[in-house]
């Protein structure tokens, strides 16, 4: 196994939402609910206080649609909470993923990123064909507008990206893949833990740091766990480069999951764990990890995803 070849003692795992971003501010009370005007009010048509953007979208989810448990603690589930717009982290041809600060009224928030799936008249799902092999919804009209990307078809499948990117970290998070965690997923946003400073940097993505020769060698372990527990649930990542993983407090952590293929129900499953291989394998061999070690991994993970 690949795993031999890891340095000894190896790391203890541990989950990303156990690094807590911002303080948690203290529970809202009946009082708090009503002086901030929400309480008893539809929060689509309440004044938002505070000078936030809007209602904390999180009250009005169901169970399916929220971050699993145990819920961490930085996180803010209260009824009073409010969302404040701190600008844009990342443009993208899919989706834009933007910084929300979450937090009650006169409180220090909690850091958030949005991921929000575009509209149909500036989306470009330029690789869903291949990803979305094997997704159906339950109505022939549905599949239909979707096989013919018409604007509701678009709009069906932004959903699904969105879905399914939540559905994926749940999983993920659930089995203890370095992902960050999945706050809730409301239409087309998917809210996620921001990794990153308390001041709003992002933590840089891999493709952008030249580390040194031990930082590589871990940060390759990293990825062989992460791999790997995507292996064992059948998955690969579908578009795994140096510009989907992140690297936060010196680990490597993967993001950009909307496209997580079955690699034994999709009939391009081995394409896509081959190449998400040959991809991240070459970033890391072009600065000095051994040639041999992606093809190790790969034939790891075709065993444990029961490819063979």
């Amino acid at each position: 196994m690949y795993s031999s070849d890891r340095p000894d003692p190896v790391r203890r795992r541990r989950r990303f939402d156990d690094d807590e971003p911002r303080p948690r501010p203290g529970h809202a009370d009946t009082a708090a609910l009503a002086l901030d005007g929400r309480a008893g009010h539809d929060p689509d048509t309440a004044e938002v206080p505070g000078g936030g953007d809007r209602w904390s979208t999180w009250p009005g989810l169901p169970a399916g649609a929220r971050g699993p448990h145990p819920h961490p603690g930085w996180l803010v589930t209260d009824a009073g909470a409010v969302d404040h717009e701190r600008g844009v982290l990342k443009t993208g041809k899919e989706a834009d993923v933007h910084l929300v600060e979450r937090g009650l009224p006169g409180h220090d928030g909690v850091l958030l990123a949005a991921k929000r799936y575009r509209d149909p008249a500036h989306r470009m799902f330029h690789r869903d064909a291949g990803y979305l092999e094997g997704r159906r919804v339950r109505r022939s009209r549905e599949t239909r507008a979707m096989a013919q990307r018409t604007a509701l078809g678009r709009d069906l499948i932004a959903g699904q990206w969105a879905a399914a990117e939540f559905a994926a970290l749940v999983r993920l998070h659930s089995a203890g893949a370095p992902v960050p965690y999945p706050v809730s997923v409301d239409r087309t946003e998917v809210l996620l833990q921001f990794l990153g400073t308390p001041d709003g940097r992002a933590a840089p993505r891999l493709a952008a740091l030249r580390p040194d020769a031990g930082e590589l060698t871990a940060l390759w372990h990293d990825l062989v766990d992460a791999l790997g527990v995507l292996a064992d649930l059948g998955w690969a990542h579908g578009d795994l480069s140096a510009y989907n993983v992140l690297v936060h407090h010196g680990r490597a952590v993967l993001i950009d999951l909307p496209q997580v293929v079955d690699v034994v129900g999709n009939p391009q499953g081995p394409e896509f764990l081959d190449r998400d291989v040959r991809r991240i394998g070459e970033w890391f061999v072009a600065r000095g990890l051994d040639p041999a070690a992606p093809g190790r991994l790969l034939a790891e993970l075709r065993e444990r995803s029961l490819l063979g």
